[in-house]
């Protein structure tokens, strides 16, 4: 006999969400198990290593030893020991490596960033370990993965485009036009510049034509915006006194609760960009806001600034609205832009295959 009544149904739905709730919680409490067993791992190498005659050697053996006696665990070869040993060094100030999992709470130091790091796989940590040296970057980065559950890929991405240098780093007004704390946070949802790797330059290209390729890739889209964003419509039309204007792109943001306009401008900034976004949030703020949304905030993508003449331009708007730039070009990893010709270079094949052709 099957149960279906509705009563059963909520009983079924919530011991299902109290199975998978534990579920997460062991797979947390595993991982950082697990990471507490490498850096412990990490450091007796290190300190052995000091006291041996044996060098790079005793890796191999200990390798070879681990497998033999634990041949069904993961984790013991050479390159992964080298990794366990350059965690505790660049951790080495993290005492408090225990099997529980630490809360996470708001106080500074080594043991509050390495709380973070038990909860992060150990995938990311070696790619962190791998990329970023700076103790600070390494609590931002992986604060950022536990916030937005990134996988191994999108952490590789955001590191490659220097997420931390750019996040908060847009020219605002928001001090002056929102209170607190939803200034700070707004201001550290912005980032300049913006970074869309994934649009296809081509001559004379228009920002109807930047625009369409964003909402066509709207996920990295998304993802290079950040958390919170969610799209409601492009050239979205607003009726003003009989006559009918369009939003270049319009999104609510979740946490700040508020609207957010997009403007895309394939050029330059100018003052005139300020007033006419200003004109914009006046008119959502009025039609589409509703009593309990916070100020409609807007955002101007330029293809270049200057900072000085940004922060003039908004000096007086009294809506809040933030400037950054965007760039199309892929950032290339150092060895690979050390491996690319220099213009002297192209320009001494093309005079070499000039040469030969006139022989």
């Amino acid at each position: 006999m099957q149960i279906l009544d509705n009563e059963y149904k909520q009983w079924l739905f919530e011991l299902k969400s109290k199975i998978r709730s534990s579920q997460i919680k062991a797979t947390l409490a595993l991982n950082a198990h697990l990471v507490s067993f490498y850096w412990e791992l990490g450091k007796m190498i290190a300190e052995k290593q000091k006291t041996s005659p044996w060098g790079s050697k005793l890796l191999d053996q200990i390798s070879k030893d681990l497998k033999v006696e634990f041949p069904e665990m993961k984790g013991f070869s050479v390159t992964n020991l080298k990794y366990c040993k350059l965690f505790y060094l660049q951790f080495t100030n993290s005492p408090q490596v225990g099997d529980e999992l630490n809360i996470i709470s708001p106080q500074a130091g080594d043991d509050y960033l390495f709380s973070l790091l038990k909860q992060i796989p150990w995938g990311h940590i070696k790619l962190i370990i791998d990329k970023v040296k700076d103790n600070k970057v390494v609590q931002f980065y992986a604060q950022q993965t536990i916030e937005n559950a990134w996988g191994r890929e999108t952490l590789a991405l955001q590191i490659k485009s220097q997420l931390f240098a750019r996040q908060g780093k847009s020219i605002t007004n928001f001090k002056n036009t929102l209170p607190e704390p939803l200034s700070d946070l707004a201001q550290q949802t912005l980032k300049d510049p913006y970074v869309f790797d994934f649009v296809t330059m081509f001559p004379k290209m228009k920002e109807r034509d930047l625009e369409k390729q964003l909402v066509t890739q709207i996920s990295k889209f998304l993802l290079e915006l950040g958390k919170g964003f969610a799209f409601v419509g492009q050239q979205y039309p607003l009726e003003i006194g009989e006559k009918e204007y369009f939003l270049d792109l319009l999104f609510y943001h979740i946490k700040l609760k508020c609207y957010v306009v997009v403007e895309l401008k394939n050029t330059a900034f100018i003052p005139e960009y300020t007033g006419k976004m200003n004109f914009y949030l006046s008119a959502v703020d009025t039609l589409l806001k509703q009593d309990d949304d916070k100020p409609t905030i807007g955002i101007l993508l330029c293809r270049d600034k200057n900072n000085i003449e940004a922060e003039f331009a908004l000096r007086d708007i009294n809506k809040p609205i933030g400037i950054s730039e965007f760039l199309f070009t892929e950032i290339l990893p150092e060895e690979l832009k050390s491996s690319l010709p220099t213009i002297e270079e192209i320009e001494n094949e093309l005079l070499n295959r000039t040469d030969t052709s006139d022989e």
